[in-house]
């Protein structure tokens, strides 16, 4: 785990009320470990479920829990605070500080000091899953979001109640991962920086019968990877991920999906506000016309296996009217130039990256090499590990949308 970008940053910790309030505890422990200054504000209900001393011995400092400070400066030290900060963090974050902050409201610390900074704002929430799903937390969300607040989870999981779904606060060693991240952005311009970038990644598989599917042996790393710089580059990143066992880079939005069409629904709904769409699924091109709902037995299967057409999903989101920036993969065992650039022209697509695929190469490997492909261009990105090789293609892609905004 990389967090030395949190070296010698300032970061405000702001922990508002809920049983998660104790996870804000490791996250001090961990963002101090990183070499981050960290100083901890609680709210009054924050402070019902973990004390100030606890916070004040983790991170070195006085913890802040009231407006009026007499012993600050002009007994104002909501603003020293304020101009401190080079982050401000908030995790936990209740349902009632999220509509706090996207109403502007003003009547605690937490909330003042976020009005009162120019700090980059992060927000990790953490309640009841029929909270979060709330129409009126979504919207809140959506608002925060929108005016450049990050939101790091929450995960998918078990809750304090004895229920589960989302609302879980995420682990503190993956939210210190996600700030990292964030700072790692901002270091390095945030390429993606307030643009939403959409990925599918790994096969899909489609049944034959409740036991027996066709799929291929896609991996899903590339994508993964490709997921992972984009928000590396600042980007917002929903992943739309067939079948595989691979985490999820901390940050990204995932969707998991099975089939084809299911990975189109999801990959049309997400990119109806993508300004990018990377296409680098494993889609199946076919499907069985007819699933059976039983087993099929041997011998009294059928002797032909009737296949029908599954939806393009680059052709049609490339087709789009709001069409955003597209990218699509070609995996070809020959003439890997002239299907490429078949390909980006047939399919109007903005780039292309292309790679070889047999036996050690491409297709559920560790490592790869791609070829890109544009109008006007073309890249080689030598044999690398994945997760480098997609940041150079991240870049290329950043340069790319960039040029083609401008030239609007």
């Amino acid at each position: 785990m990389d967090l030395s970008s949190l070296q010698h940053r300032r970061i405000l910790l702001g922990v508002s009320g809920g049983i998660a309030a104790y996870k804000a505890c490791e996250l001090t422990r961990r963002l101090r470990q990183a070499g981050a200054e960290v100083r901890v504000t609680l709210t009054a209900n924050a402070a019902r479920f973990v004390t100030p001393l606890t916070f004040q011995a983790l991170s070195g400092h006085p913890v802040r829990a009231e407006l009026w400070d007499e012993t600050a400066e002009m007994g104002m030290g909501h603003l020293e605070l304020a101009r401190w900060a080079q982050r401000i963090v908030i995790a936990p974050a209740s349902a009632d500080v999220v509509a706090k902050l996207a109403h502007g409201f003003a009547d605690d610390l937490l909330t003042t000091l976020c009005l009162a900074s120019d700090a980059p704002l992060a927000i990790a929430p953490a309640m009841n899953h029929r909270m979060w799903r709330h129409a009126a937390t979504q919207a809140n969300i959506e608002t925060l979001r929108a005016r450049g607040a990050a939101i790091l989870g929450p995960d998918d999981g078990a809750l304090a109640e004895g229920e589960s779904g989302p609302g879980r606060l995420m682990e503190p060693e993956d939210l210190a991962l996600a700030l990292a991240q964030l700072e790692n952005a901002a270091r390095t311009g945030g390429k993606l920086a307030g643009l939403h970038v959409v990925v599918d990644a790994g096969p899909t598989y489609e049944d034959i019968d409740p036991v027996r599917f066709l799929g291929n042996r896609s991996s899903g790393r590339m994508g993964f990877a490709v997921a992972q710089a984009a928000l590396d580059a600042g980007a917002r990143v929903t992943l739309v991920a067939g079948p595989v066992h691979l985490p999820a880079p901390q940050g990204a939005e995932r969707i998991d999906v099975r089939s084809a069409r299911e990975m189109r629904d999801a990959v049309l709904a997400a990119v109806a506000d993508a300004d990018i769409f990377i296409a680098a699924a494993a889609v199946a091109d076919w499907r069985a016309e007819t699933a059976s709902a039983h087993k099929l037995k041997k011998g009294r299967g059928p002797e032909t296996l009737a296949l029908a057409q599954n939806p393009d999903i680059l052709a049609e989101v490339a087709a789009l009217d709001r069409k955003p920036f597209v990218v699509g993969f070609a995996a070809e065992t020959e003439d890997l130039e002239r299907n490429a650039r078949e390909k980006l022209a047939r399919k109007k697509l903005d780039l292309v990256a292309a790679n070889e695929v047999g036996a050690d190469r491409g297709i559920d490997t560790q490592d790869n090499a791609l070829h890109l492909y544009w109008n006007g261009g073309e890249q080689a990105l030598a044999r690398a590990p994945k997760r480098e090789l997609a940041g150079r293609l991240i870049e290329r892609i950043a340069a790319l949308h960039a040029s083609q905004r401008g030239n609007r």
